[in-house]
């Protein structure tokens, strides 16, 4: 076909790969201006988007060459497909706990029962020991920690990342998952604090 179209140009005198072409003007782009971005004051911005409840995640993932397992705080998840079985989280650019989890190309996420705050911050905190003490066994299919007494847990092989602003936007395709034959109330973030189902 393509040979078909070439033939046809030379046939018609039109310039081909044989000969120069003749590149077209760059177009002028246009930036935005600093005075026509709408102001938003970063404080505000958190105060309004903390009404928004989120449930609350641990992310894990297996450590290199059997070393100590990666894993960090995370409310930024969601669901995302369900035809692929696709979830997504948000993680800050300037994560030290992220390259980690990028190189096992492979995660689990940890949903937070009511009653694990405290396990939370524990993740939540950088430069420490975050499993130092808690109960875990590896997820079926990428080996990654599953916490013990989660509300639920997905497995998940990372499959597609996004840059989002100050964050990267992490696709994972679910590989397992599962929840405990009793419901778990969830752990939830709202206005900067913890809060629960009130039943």
């Amino acid at each position: 076909m393509a040979a078909t179209v070439v033939r046809y140009l030379r046939s018609v005198g039109s310039p081909t790969s044989s000969g120069p072409v003749e590149t077209l003007p760059r177009p002028d782009l246009r930036a935005v201006g600093d005075d026509e971005r709408a102001p938003v004051d970063p404080a505000e911005f958190r105060r309004v988007l903390g009404t928004f409840a989120s449930g609350v995640t641990v992310i894990t993932a297996p450590g290199e060459d059997g070393g100590a397992p990666a894993g960090f705080a995370c409310q930024s998840f969601a669901s995302l497909s369900l035809d692929p079985p696709l979830v997504a989280f948000m993680v800050a650019r300037t994560s030290t706990t992220w390259p980690r989890i990028a190189r096992a190309g492979v995660f689990c996420v940890n949903v937070l029962g009511a009653d694990q705050g405290a396990l939370c911050r524990g993740f939540a905190v950088s430069g420490a020991d975050k499993f130092a003490g808690v109960e875990y066994d590896a997820a079926p299919v990428s080996g990654s920690p599953r916490l013990g007494s989660v509300a639920a847990w997905i497995d998940c092989a990372i499959h597609a990342v996004h840059t989002g602003g100050d964050h990267l936007i992490v696709v994972g395709r679910v590989t397992a998952l599962g929840a405990p034959d009793t419901e778990v109330g969830p752990l939830l973030f709202h206005r900067g604090r913890f809060a629960r189902i009130d039943d």
